[in-house]
């Protein structure tokens, strides 16, 4: 193993870690993970092992280019493939998957999230996308990649930035969220939870609300977002 993919391996350990401690795991359920574009490998959490007995050691690592395993004696999370389809075509540098309770009702209801406030635009400018279902063809033994490329269909069929909008809604499957690194992953993907739960609350307490203005929504995701951003404080010198 190279120092470079013992320290990814870390990060990818500790990210799944964060996975449970933001109460977005059940069983075995869900995985992250991180990339290292420069070496084009992702590291992810092997299949089926619970997550208390991981280990950094345990981390698989992954060619982003051919999908084969680089280093790691386990096997990798049978949606190993639907990252490679990911980091392939979204600026991403870590994924998350879970089947959170939330958002995986409204995957299974195939119903995307809508934007219907300030506190799911400070983080998605715009509606969480639901996929179409799989065909019986696209679950055949290619599976799981056909899963990151219905993924990708979507985002590139309703022209939505996969920057700005970091989580989709796998039709009868579940969600996953991505960001810069595997931390931003796992925000993203416990934002994504949060919002599902309350989008279920606004569906019984105000189902005909109308969606608010688009420069609302744009206000509030740009305060956070880019590089005119000023929410939270500026990034303090190294030094001090």
């Amino acid at each position: 193993m190279t120092p470079a993919h013992a320290g990814l391996r870390e990060e990818s350990y500790r990210a799944n870690l964060a996975l449970v401690e933001a109460g977005l795991v059940m069983g075995t359920f869900g995985n992250v993970s991180v990339a290292d574009r420069a070496a084009g490998v992702l590291c992810i959490k092997p299949s089926g092992v619970p997550y208390d007995r991981l280990s950094p050691d345990d981390m698989v690592t992954v060619s982003i280019d051919t999908g084969e395993v680089v280093d790691g004696e386990l096997r990798p999370s049978s949606d190993t493939p639907t990252h490679v389809e990911l980091y392939r075509a979204f600026p991403c540098g870590g994924i998350a998957h879970t089947h959170s309770a939330y958002a995986t009702a409204f995957a299974q209801g195939r119903r995307s999230i809508p934007c219907m406030g300030t506190t799911h635009a400070d983080y998605f400018r715009g509606d969480v996308p639901a996929t179409r279902p799989l065909t019986e063809r696209e679950t055949g033994d290619d599976y799981e990649r056909n899963t990151g490329l219905v993924i990708v269909e979507t985002f590139r069929a309703l022209g939505l930035s996969a920057e700005e909008v970091p989580a989709v809604l796998v039709a009868n499957h579940g969600p996953f969220a991505w960001g810069p690194d595997g931390r931003s992953a796992v925000e993203n993907a416990a934002v994504l939870e949060y919002l599902a739960r309350v989008e279920h609350v606004r569906l019984t307490v105000g189902p005909e609300a109308p969606r608010p203005d688009q420069f609302l929504i744009d206000r509030h995701y740009w305060r956070k977002h880019g590089s005119g951003s000023y929410y939270g404080q500026p990034a303090e010198d190294s030094g001090q």
